[in-house]
């Protein structure tokens, strides 16, 4: 009898050690991104719907509790992202923050996570950083990054006869990343750097730079910027006639929303690496369907759908683990395989990178295109062992020798 009264007493208490596990009523989820400025369009209030559809998509629950989503705004200041960040963790109890769209904001908080002791996922900044020598045990890198997004599209260009390069660069961490990565490959392949121009983040005059640019008779012009600057700079570039004299305008950071913002009259044959493209096969096609239909039409950028794999990969992670601790959680993370929409056969690695094929694709001609999002066309995969800097050369401490 005793036997049976104690079957039934761990039965009732078998929710309660599952919930005990939580370290509050729900998990908090926050969205921290650009939601106003220049790269609200391929991150903002669409990476918002992106982790919202993913927790919808996972039953809205995790171990039984609600799952939360919340958003703000960085501004593209460091000082701003970490007080909010920090806010988030000790006021609001958060207990994961994903996106921060900019580098010197993801660096900064990336140390939050670590101090806080809080899973952090950038999905929309650039530096390889964030998996180097600043890796931290609760911090993961999803979508792409410098060397994936600036190494990719650089050897493709040099293989066509690109062989001296000048850099037009967005004057903070991300814009130097991309410009390292793509320098360093240029160099080893025998090509010549023949200049450098700095520009503030989010300018409106490109002017003076696209003239040391053209001054310099580079045949590529890379920019190693993004969002409205990348956007801006190829626009006056095509007053000034860049392309037309022969040079060559490569976008390192270049996003199919900017591809949309400009038209395919200015950016055709445009070149540039994505980790995912919204008509690559039917699944993607249709999760892109069901974000449209919550985003005004607009088809999701590879970081909002990178926001959707994270979360649900996360998600996945806190119910293998039957907790939301951080290390434990990030030890499932590294440890689980990714398969979804946005890659199949995906890993995290221990430094934190989530390593998956890329895809190097250009810009279609204006006649070419059968709808408004019909702008690119897949020239190649680029495996993920490829694609991504080798583990053991990003000096993270994470790695064993």
């Amino acid at each position: 009898m005793s036997g049976l009264c104690g079957m039934v007493l761990a039965l009732l208490l078998a929710p309660l050690v599952a919930r005990a596990q939580l370290s509050d009523e729900m998990v908090r989820i926050g969205v921290l991104t650009d939601l106003s400025g220049p790269y609200s369009d391929w991150a903002g209030p669409g990476s918002v719907v992106a982790a919202r559809m993913a927790v919808e998509d996972h039953g809205g629950r995790v171990l039984g509790r609600p799952v939360e989503v919340a958003g703000g705004d960085h501004q593209n200041k460091p000082d701003v992202g970490t007080a909010l960040a920090r806010r988030w963790i000790d006021l609001d109890r958060i207990d994961m923050i994903i996106d921060m769209p900019n580098s010197s904001v993801a660096l900064a908080v990336h140390q939050v996570g670590r101090e806080r002791n809080r899973i952090i996922i950038n999905t929309g900044a650039a530096t390889s950083d964030l998996t180097g020598r600043q890796c931290s045990p609760v911090g993961f890198h999803w979508v792409s990054d410098s060397y994936a997004l600036s190494t990719g599209t650089t050897r493709a260009v040099m293989r066509q006869g690109g062989r001296s390069w000048y850099f037009l660069t967005v004057d903070y961490e991300g814009g130097y990343a991309l410009e390292r990565a793509s320098e360093s490959v240029v160099r080893a392949d025998g090509g010549r750097v023949l200049g450098h121009a700095r520009h503030p983040l989010n300018s409106g005059d490109f002017s003076s730079f696209l003239l040391q640019a053209q001054a310099s008779r580079a045949q590529v012009v890379a920019l190693a910027n993004a969002g409205t600057d990348t956007i801006n700079a190829i626009k006056q570039a095509a007053e000034f006639g860049l392309t037309r004299q022969g040079q060559r305008l490569i976008g390192m950071f270049i996003n199919i929303n900017d591809v949309k913002a400009l038209g395919l009259a200015a950016a055709q044959g445009v070149v540039a690496t994505e980790g995912w493209y919204w008509d690559r096969d039917e699944e993607s096609r249709a999760f892109a369907s069901r974000f449209a239909e919550r985003h005004r039409g607009n088809m999701p950028s590879q970081y909002q759908a990178g926001i959707y794999s994270a979360v649900r990969h996360y998600l996945k992670a806190i119910e293998a683990a039957g907790t939301d601790e951080a290390m434990a959680v990030a030890a499932r993370m590294r440890a689980l395989p990714v398969n979804d929409m946005f890659t199949r056969g995906g890993r995290v690695r221990e430094d934190g990178r989530h390593v998956h094929d890329m895809y190097l694709v250009e810009a279609k001609k204006p006649e070419e295109s059968q709808g408004p999002w019909d702008l690119y066309r897949i020239l190649s995969t680029i495996p993920a062992d490829q694609a991504f800097r080798p583990v053991n050369e990003g000096n993270c401490p994470l790695v064993r020798p």
